[in-house]
């Protein structure tokens, strides 16, 4: 009894693969994602000839991003950040058409429940020693430049040492963090830590990558922020610290020089005593600008 078999080979790879994910993939979008992937997939490893070991090194590197994944840390993310995934799938989706502030990497630390402030209060809870007091301020206004209200600022960011609430068992939960609701005014101000450079996480798989590709970890500080309003599409940006020596070699390749905030020493008497600031303390004005949902 002869059976047909079908001979797979270098020279039908990829082709054989190609038709039959696009003989049988209904969903036209998932069929274009996968011959696009398997396409580029069957060239990368025929162009650097890449051999068994190397292939089982690669599974068993993706295994350990997995296993290193959890509730509170997502490698994963890690991953396509420190690859500039991240950034690029960020930028293809969000055209700001030169108007609207820019958006740039959501990263892997975010967390909803962040507790609701009234503006002007400050979200440490627990401050650091090398902590150096600041004030955010700005407004939050449509393409034509008028306040929008009602729009939800969702504010998150690392410690003066560099760890985020979830990182550090000495903090308490959602230290850094907070949500604010702007008024008619658009305007917004609450109080925190000058944010500083901090290192992505090393101690998993994609700490392993970076120090074999000889790269650095860190990223130039700062804060951030998802704004959103009825009617207008959700921003997910950051204000970075200006004067920050990895503003040129982000980890993660997200920085853009438009949403650098400069910080400043401050001091109105007025200003501290209305925010009940003891001490020196930096301001910075950074206004977001929302575009109408699409």
């Amino acid at each position: 009894m002869s059976v047909n078999v079908k001979d797979f080979g270098m020279d039908n790879m990829p082709m054989a693969v190609l038709e039959e994910y696009g003989a049988k993939t209904k969903d036209p979008r998932l069929k274009e994602i996968m011959l696009a992937l398997i396409t580029h997939l069957h060239e990368f490893v025929k162009e650097v000839q890449l051999t068994e070991e190397e292939w089982f090194k690669a599974i068993m590197f993706l295994t350990a991003v997995g296993q290193k994944c959890d509730d509170k840390r997502q490698e994963f993310i890690l991953l396509s950040d420190t690859l500039g995934v991240s950034a690029l799938v960020d930028s293809i989706n969000n055209m700001r058409e030169g108007i609207g502030t820019e958006n740039t990497v959501l990263g892997p630390f975010y967390e909803t429940g962040a507790p609701e402030y009234p503006m002007g209060v400050s979200i440490v809870q627990k401050a650091t020693e090398k902590g150096v007091t600041a004030v955010i301020c700005g407004k939050v206004l449509d393409k034509n430049g008028s306040p929008v209200s009602g729009a939800v600022l969702d504010v998150w960011q690392s410690s003066s040492e560099g760890l985020y609430h979830m990182q550090d068992p000495n903090m308490p939960e959602h230290n850094l963090c907070g949500r604010f609701t702007i008024g008619a005014d658009g305007e917004y101000i609450f109080v925190t830590e000058k944010p500083a450079a901090y290192p992505i996480p090393t101690d998993g798989p994609v700490g392993v990558m970076l120090n074999a590709c000889g790269r650095h970890p860190w990223r130039p500080g700062h804060l951030h922020f998802i704004i959103t309003a009825p009617g207008y599409d959700r921003l997910v940006t950051h204000i970075f610290t200006n004067e920050d020596k990895y503003l040129d070699s982000d980890a993660v390749f997200a920085t853009k020089s438009s949403l650098v905030g400069e910080y400043k020493a401050c001091n109105d008497e007025a200003l501290a005593k209305e925010l009940n600031i003891e001490g020196p303390f930096e301001k910075v004005e950074f206004d977001f600008v929302l575009m109408s949902a699409k």
